[in-house]
């Protein structure tokens, strides 16, 4: 297999396994016809801008500051300790985009009124950048790692976005102790003002138990609701100013 067309082939792999899991266990109605096709668009938007941030986020000089006692770590440690510290990054990039400074790069990803596995691709270049950012911070910790690690963090990557934004009910609660799961993170894209700032992490929920941003999910009692309350001209919307 070409292994440029591997990440292709994998990401509409594991897309199509959500789309059965969408059938089976929908948390509520969607017109996919009307929204699919919008989400194609910011997909290929995606793939291209992506591409772009890579190349420039690959040249900044992040120092190997891991320290040479710890090479000889497990691979599975080290790609523990890789995760820690790029979640804890990517909270705190979250945290940044909810800023009213920052808000604007960030609001073409809540743009979505339908919320559903592909709705999370939705991102501007400058969001990619601060994301991918917190994921070169944290490579030094792979440092000789064994280089399945690096197929794990591809493929665990892909089924995270679309896992969180996966249109599915379940009761999931317990599971809610350690990992993010859809219905904790549908409330973060609420139109609820109590909600917008609430439930900020992308793989462990510890940072918002630590920083005062949880919001438990078995609160909710309304039927939720999804998108912008504020109007923004596309174009502006979908490169972030």
């Amino acid at each position: 297999m070409d292994k440029a067309l591997y990440p292709y082939l994998l990401f509409w792999s594991i897309g199509l396994l959500c789309v059965l899991a969408e059938w089976r266990f929908p948390a509520r109605p969607i017109a996919y016809r009307s929204v699919f096709w919008r989400d194609l668009i910011a997909l290929g938007l995606y793939n291209v801008s992506f591409l772009a941030v890579v190349q420039a986020t690959d040249r900044i000089p992040i120092p190997n500051y891991m320290p040479a006692a710890l090479y000889s770590l497990p691979t599975v440690v080290k790609l523990a300790l890789f995760y820690i510290v790029e979640d804890f990054g990517l909270y705190w990039v979250h945290r940044l985009m909810h800023t009213k400074p920052v808000w604007r790069i960030h609001r073409w990803h809540h743009s979505p009124t339908s919320l559903y596995w592909l709705a999370g691709i939705r991102a501007t270049i400058p969001h990619i950048a601060l994301f991918n950012l917190t994921y070169i911070i944290a490579l030094p910790l792979l440092h000789e790692a064994s280089a399945w690690a690096f197929q794990v963090i591809m493929v665990e990557h892909i089924v995270r976005n679309n896992w969180m934004h996966l249109n599915v009910t379940w009761r999931s609660s317990w599971l809610e102790w350690v990992f993010v799961t859809p219905r904790y993170h549908q409330i973060h894209h609420s139109t609820d003002p109590a909600h917008q700032r609430a439930n900020l992490g992308a793989l462990l929920t510890i940072w918002d138990r630590l920083f005062g941003t949880y919001y438990n999910p078995d609160d909710v009692k309304a039927e939720l609701s999804f998108g912008l309350v504020e109007r923004v001209p596309p174009v502006r919307l979908v490169i972030g100013l």
